[in-house]
């Protein structure tokens, strides 16, 4: 690890930390502007499962994402012009190994995607829209330019479980803004959503920007992205619930070689496009019991198309449940469970294509330790979340993780990003289906309104896939530290 990029990053957090400890300004009013800002800094630690050869799986860099916004509302209409300045220092230069090896970590994507260049910057339009609210009691509202969207977001529940719960386990399974990395992901096209009290009719058309890894976010790829859902909350006094069906399409009109487990010789001859439709919904309850609130969720998504030309015929789904219980009021514990599958391809020479396709998530949300995502995956996990302070969230997790078919590939990546790479990678594990058993916590610690400190380390302990792919250490380790300051 570079000692200079955590030093460097320490001295930064320590300074904002002291000033942001004093009194913060609210956000700022230009007349009918208003202007608010985030800066959000994080020291990473890496320390990628080990290939043999002279290659850097340890190591350290910063990246840092500075948003500056101003929004203004006139009568019926709104509009909001924000600016994202994304930094990185001091990323690896030798972290990338030949496959099935692959980038030892996220800091090889972001060398890669920028040119092989260690330090990166770019201010580019995070989000510039204008948007429209008509109906009686301005019930429906249409957005037109670049914006940001989360499937599953389209209503906030009242109840504090349920909000928990879409925020956490539903939003971001499919369309995200990849929020967690240091540029993220925006959306150019229109936004209509009717909303009454207790529902919700939302319908997207857009194309995805660039970013994630690439800091240079102007531009756009050409895939375009068709979302439609209804969503209702209901249920009694003892009884909360929230039921959602969605509709997505997706085409992708680029001429990437694909990521599949074909051979590589067909692959590269196929070049028609991906056109995937994936119809689903969720539904998350919670009941409150003397004892204590018990939740349940469901979530699952079945998809059909084309995949170039094979047909995609692929499923995913999540069965989770949770108790709180009325015990240790103080430290207000949360225990939840779950498995989450996603489908694999067992044949790589049909002409079916059965691996589910993530289409373009935010995968770190259900991938704390960001090496696996929802595609060709079978992840058993158990939570432990407790709060012992209103100022403090600790949570705890363990997934146990195999591949859905051992013929098929493990992947990662969270989708498009730029127009020459196809945004998810693949490696052949020869055969072996399980994965790694991972073991990690989290820290978040609300300083006070205006800031936010997280910490964050995970334990994957490899197992018989991960020894075949990297003799030299079947283990890895990934954490960070996080400081988030808002005006």
């Amino acid at each position: 690890m570079k000692m200079k990029t955590l030093t460097a990053v320490s001295i930064l957090l320590s300074t904002l930390g002291a000033a942001s400890a004093q009194s913060t300004p609210d956000a700022i009013q230009l007349g009918d502007v208003t202007f608010s800002a985030t800066l959000r800094t994080r020291a990473y630690a890496w320390d990628w499962f080990r290939p043999a050869g002279n290659f850097q799986n340890a190591y350290g860099y910063s990246g840092d994402l500075l948003r500056l916004n101003f929004a203004e509302k006139r009568g019926a209409f709104d509009f909001d012009a924000e600016i994202a300045v994304p930094f990185l220092l001091d990323m690896p230069n030798r972290a990338t190994a030949p496959p099935p090896q692959g980038a030892l970590g996220l800091g090889a994507n972001y060398y890669s995607a920028n040119g092989n260049h260690q330090y990166s910057a770019m201010a580019f339009p995070k989000q510039l829209y204008a948007r429209y609210h008509f109906g009686s009691g301005e019930t429906s509202s249409i957005q037109a330019g670049r914006m940001e969207f989360n499937d599953g977001t389209e209503i906030a529940p009242k109840d504090a479980t349920l909000a928990a719960l879409k925020r956490d386990r539903i939003s971001q399974r499919l369309i995200g803004t990849f929020g967690f990395s240091d540029v993220g992901r925006s959306f150019d096209g229109l936004h209509y959503a009717w909303t009454v009290p207790g529902a919700d009719f939302t319908f997207l058309a857009v194309t995805p920007t660039r970013g994630v890894f690439q800091t240079d976010g102007w531009g756009w790829n050409r895939v375009s992205l068709g979302y439609a859902a209804f969503t209702k909350e209901w249920g009694s006094a003892r009884h909360a619930a929230d039921t959602r069906f969605f509709v997505i399409d997706y085409d992708d009109f680029r001429p990437v070689l694909k990521t599949d487990n074909r051979p590589l010789a067909i692959r590269k001859a196929d070049t028609a496009n991906i056109q995937i439709q994936t119809w689903g919904g969720h539904s998350i309850h919670a009941f409150t019991t003397g004892a204590g609130t018990i939740d349940a969720l469901g979530w699952f998504a079945f998809q059909t198309g084309r995949w170039g030309t094979q047909t995609q015929l692929a499923y995913a789904y999540a069965a989770e449940t949770g108790f709180q219980p009325a015990i240790l009021p103080r430290l207000k514990p949360w225990l939840r469970g779950g498995y989450d599958v996603g489908s694999g391809d067992g044949n790589p020479n049909d002409s079916k294509h059965e691996t589910f396709f993530q289409i373009l998530p935010t995968p770190r949300i259900y991938a704390r330790f960001p090496f696996f995502n929802m595609m060709n995956t079978k992840d058993a996990f158990g939570t432990l979340i407790v709060r012992p302070h209103p100022k403090v969230t600790i949570q705890s997790q363990f997934d146990s993780l195999r591949l859905s078919s051992v013929n098929d590939l493990w992947y990662s990546g969270g989708g498009v990003f730029q127009p020459w790479t196809f945004g998810y990678v693949g490696r052949s594990t020869s055969g072996a289906g399980s994965l790694a058993n991972v073991y990690d916590t989290g820290v978040d610690y609300r300083l006070n309104r205006h800031t936010t400190l997280t910490a964050y380390f995970g334990y994957a302990q490899g197992l018989a896939a991960m020894r075949r792919i990297y003799p030299a250490d079947k283990d890895g380790r990934f954490g960070y530290l996080e400081a988030l300051f808002r005006m």
